[in-house]
């Protein structure tokens, strides 16, 4: 069957975007580049905001909120949310990161997360993320191919097929070169791999850098109906939403009842959201709050807005394993291309009730998407999402959804090539449709 047109254009979007963004640092950065390239306005935290209409974005760490205030809205305008995050699993630069034995450089890592340890075995890798300098500043750094994780060879492990195990401390731990570490510095190379200025290694106070791998995003199966790339948890839905709110803002959004739509893209999800920049923190809630008092808002009015709001928790799903199909619930079996997820628990692991799943199922039949519902097996329990933790902090209503994935949490994950671009339609036609 012939691909959508949009659809191979959205996922090859993706694919640039997903090359762009390394790290959190860099996914929020790669938005912003194209937020203002769509007119959107940068907002400084410590900076007075400007009130009324129009299309804005805020950057906090490796998180970034953006929004357009339509011409219409009042003090108890509600906000349509879609929350996404910008982390994925990976390993995380420790301090003393320059080290070895053997003749070998080695980088010392932690995991941060919970990768799919196997599949960044043999890989070419690299680090990305930022530097803080002794003065506060900050800079980008995202190196080329230069890191690997090599596993031992059969002949010396001859049991490894019948069970790999891995041992976090010592078998993570990857080459980048050959030598001494007192005559080398992972630093320096950070340094000389920030683009556009010239960074003094000695000055680097503070550092967030991750490993990512450099295997270009791929369309492949017998009828081009495969996507393959690294950081699709999440940054699938971070893009998506992206994509959506850009062409929204582009819109008439000016209707009379119109909701005030935002973009959340917290960082930290994957290790449980408890960070200033993630969806535990006041991130969300001030600027919520911000926005509404520019619009004149009163205490009560905030209120009455945030009980007009609702938020679509947007993160990546599973997709029924052709080979363990047993691990899936009996009945409900999603598959790549068959429509973006959504995702139920009865646990409110994931924060859909039946109201929500009503409202998302108008949604995609006024987009002309189809949809697919998950639940896990009984003695599965499910991970979970941002969305009960907007929910529970902030009182709106949320739904879970997100893209059908194999592989999740691997270095490389897998989806259909049609889903994103569903998920961002949908997501489109949300940013202007009242709950």
């Amino acid at each position: 069957m012939p691909l959508n047109s949009t659809a191979i254009e959205h996922i090859h979007d993706l694919g640039a975007y997903v090359s762009a963004s390394p790290s959190s640092f860099h996914a929020v950065h790669e938005a912003a580049r194209r937020l203002d390239g769509a007119g959107f306005t940068a907002l400084v935290e410590t900076a007075e905001w400007p009130s009324g209409a129009g299309s804005f974005y805020m950057i906090r760490d490796g998180a970034l909120v953006a929004w357009v205030t339509p011409e219409t809205a009042g003090p108890t305008t509600g906000f349509n949310i879609l929350g996404a995050h910008t982390d994925s699993p990976s390993f995380k630069l420790k301090p003393k990161p320059t080290t070895g034995s053997h003749g070998w450089l080695q980088a010392g890592v932690e995991v941060y997360g919970g990768p799919l340890l196997n599949s960044w075995l043999d890989r070419e890798l690299r680090l990305a993320g930022r530097l803080v300098m002794m003065d506060g500043t900050e800079h980008l750094t995202a190196t080329a191919a230069m890191l690997r994780f090599p596993q031992l060879a059969i002949h010396l492990d001859r049991g490894v097929n019948d069970g790999l195990t891995l041992d976090k401390q010592r078998h993570m731990n990857p080459v980048w070169g050959l030598g001494a570490p007192v005559d080398n510095d992972l630093l320096s190379v950070l340094a000389a791999n920030v683009a556009g200025t010239v960074v003094d290694p000695a000055a680097i106070g503070g550092y967030d850098v991750v490993i990512a791998d450099t295997q270009a995003p791929a369309v492949f199966g017998g009828n081009s109906e495969f996507f393959a790339s690294g950081r699709l948890d999440n940054l699938s839905a971070t893009h998506a939403g992206l994509v959506a709110l850009i062409a929204h803002s582009a819109n008439d959004t000016a209707h009379s009842g119109a909701p005030i739509s935002v973009l959340a893209a917290f960082d930290h999800e994957e290790i449980g959201s408890n960070s200033r920049s993630g969806a535990c923190g006041p991130i969300l809630e001030d600027v919520l709050a911000r926005i509404s008092d520019g619009l004149g808002a009163t205490g009560s009015q905030r209120r009455q807005a945030v009980a007009a709001s609702f938020c679509v928790s947007a993160d990546a799903g599973h997709a029924v394993h052709p080979n363990y199909s047993e691990r899936h619930d009996p009945v409900n079996h999603p598959i790549l291309n068959g429509g973006p997820l959504l995702k139920i628990n009865a646990n409110q692991r994931y924060a859909t009730d039946g109201a929500g799943a009503a409202f998302w199922a108008r949604l995609c039949g006024a987009a002309e998407v189809p949809y697919q519902e998950f639940v896990s097996n009984n003695v599965m329990p499910c991970g979970s999402t941002i969305g009960p933790l907007t929910a529970t902090r902030l009182g709106i209503r949320t739904v879970d959804v997100g893209v059908p994935l194999l592989s999740m949490h691997s270095a490389r994950e897998l989806c259909g090539v049609e889903d994103p671009r569903r998920l961002a339609a949908v997501t489109e036609l949300f940013f202007g449709t009242m709950a």
